[in-house]
């Protein structure tokens, strides 16, 4: 099975390693507590259900749940309930041996029973950007009490990393199999390795491998906090917004770890009235941003600025796609977007002024700063609310799910954004569900992202930041491009 593709945007570590004598005074109650991994978020968010997740959530339901496929730690497609599966020749068809195993409750898992559940999945996120995505899914069917194929539209070479969505895991009546078991202890979640036998694995000769995990849920503050005083293993889920809260000091008791990760980050236009009413006129929006400086007090190596929607290397990529406006310079372009405000403020009386949304954190109040510097130059002034209903502009930082520029442009469908959006890109989108080959599906991907950024719907700036605090000698944490780390891996669990 191929390594899904990596994207050079971010391949940096920003600090140092931790000491060996603190590393030994933190870590030697783990195999008696659970491994101690903390996540940023509110406490109740990694016991979420539904499918609409937090990311703790996600890790929770990743763990105590298997799909037919999952990502292992390092981003990798790989067996789960699915021992083996093939891919018919044309590309649309992939046929899935499932494992022997029972559920839960001593009955057999069917190929029956992950039918009803993944149509039941799909049916339920009708609606999202991720049901947008499974449009490729055109029949499933049970061969053989073990043998599932799944039919899509049309050749889809990353449908598996689609289909290991952490949504996407087989239940029956509320039950599921997993690597893990959950216990909730208030807001801690204990996480139990599952015997290997009750996942169709041979019966180890001793203990069950692995370890328990200890997760919980609280704010960049804390989180770092619980890290630096050695109370965790482990801090995940760090994005730009929270970054400066990181101890990267030389007493750190671990290293910074950054994901090469791939999505979106940037401006999402959620008003079309007054200034914004005009595509021109958002367009000057993103042409006086200096995308290169917009990270550069933040010390990341390697983060590549973009103005387009869809990044340069997907599978897509016809290399004809090129970053906007490459013959101005920042000062032409600002000198362009400076006109436009001067003559709408000529027109209207008024000078703009844009709402903004950010996430909490130091690493927004810093970018909020840069950004309200770079409108002003061309007489825009910035200033931020605390409620997205509220704005005209709201930050997106957003993981993409598998390597398309599909992906993406479903982010902007019509049906889920508020604002200017393209019914012709989402036409377009529609088409190349059923294209009959890679070269026309990119083709009309193309064209749709062309439509769509006619719209000036969205200011991109780059791609999304993800770190981690990681102590020196954990084993099973590598970056990858999803940044999908999970506690099974963490924990030397064996799973499938």
């Amino acid at each position: 099975m191929a390594r899904p593709a990596r994207f050079n945007l971010v391949r940096a570590c920003l600090a140092v390693l931790a000491l060996a004598p603190a590393l030994a005074a933190c870590s030697g109650n783990d195999d008696d507590k659970g491994l101690p991994i903390v996540i940023v978020g509110q406490p109740d968010s990694i016991f979420e259900d539904g499918l609409r997740l937090s990311p703790g959530a996600q890790l929770v339901r990743d763990a105590t749940s298997s799909g037919i496929v999952a990502l292992n730690a390092e981003g990798e497609v790989v067996p789960a309930l699915g021992e083996s599966w093939i891919v018919t020749e044309d590309g649309r068809s992939f046929i899935f041996r499932l494992r022997q195993v029972d559920w839960p409750d001593g009955e057999p898992l069917t190929a029956e029973d992950a039918r009803k559940s993944l149509l039941s999945t799909i049916a339920a996120l009708r609606g999202t950007s991720l049901g947008l995505d499974l449009r490729k899914v055109e029949d499933i069917r049970a061969m053989t009490n073990r043998v599932i194929e799944i039919r899509l539209t049309g050749p889809m070479p990353e449908f598996l990393q689609l289909l290991a969505q952490p949504e996407l895991a087989i239940s029956r009546k509320g039950e599921s199999i997993g690597p893990m078991r959950l216990e909730r202890s208030g807001d801690v979640a204990l996480l139990r390795p599952t015997p290997p036998q009750e996942l169709g694995l041979p019966e180890p000769a001793g203990d069950v491998p692995g370890k328990p995990v200890r997760l919980w849920a609280t704010s960049a503050k804390q989180a770092n906090a619980a890290f630096s005083d050695g109370d965790a293993a482990a801090l995940l889920d760090g994005t730009l917004f929270t970054l400066p809260l990181a101890d990267t000091g030389p007493l750190s008791r671990g290293t910074i770890r950054l994901d090469p990760a791939v999505g979106l980050f940037g401006m999402m236009v959620t008003n079309e009235q007054g200034f914004l009413s005009e595509p021109a006129n958002r367009e000057a929006l993103s042409m006086a941003i200096d995308r290169s400086k917009v990270l550069g007090q933040f010390s990341i190596g390697g983060w590549q600025p973009t103005t387009r929607i869809v990044p340069a290397g997907l599978p897509e990529d016809t290399g004809l796609q090129k970053e906007r406006w490459p013959d101005l310079s920042l000062e032409d372009r600002r000198e362009q977007a400076r006109a436009r405000v001067t003559a709408w403020s000529r027109a209207t009386g008024q000078r703009p002024r844009m709402r903004i949304w950010l996430p909490d954190g130091p690493g927004a109040d810093r970018l909020l700063e840069t950004l309200s510097l770079d409108l002003a130059t061309i007489g825009v002034e910035l200033r931020r609310v605390g409620v997205r209903q509220g704005a005209d502009l709201v930050m997106i930082d957003r993981l993409a799910r598998y390597p398309s520029a599909r992906w993406f442009l479903n982010q902007f469908n019509c049906t889920l954004v508020q604002g200017p959006c393209s019914p012709d890109a989402d036409e377009l989108v529609t088409q190349s569900l059923r294209a009959e080959g890679a070269g026309q599906a990119g083709n009309l991907l193309v064209e749709a992202e062309g439509a769509l950024l006619a719209k000036e719907a969205y200011i991109p700036l780059g791609a999304p930041i993800r770190w981690s605090l990681v102590r020196g000698g954990l084993n099973g944490f590598s970056e990858n491009s999803w940044a999908r780390h999970p506690l099974y891996a963490l924990a030397g669990v064996e799973a499938w």
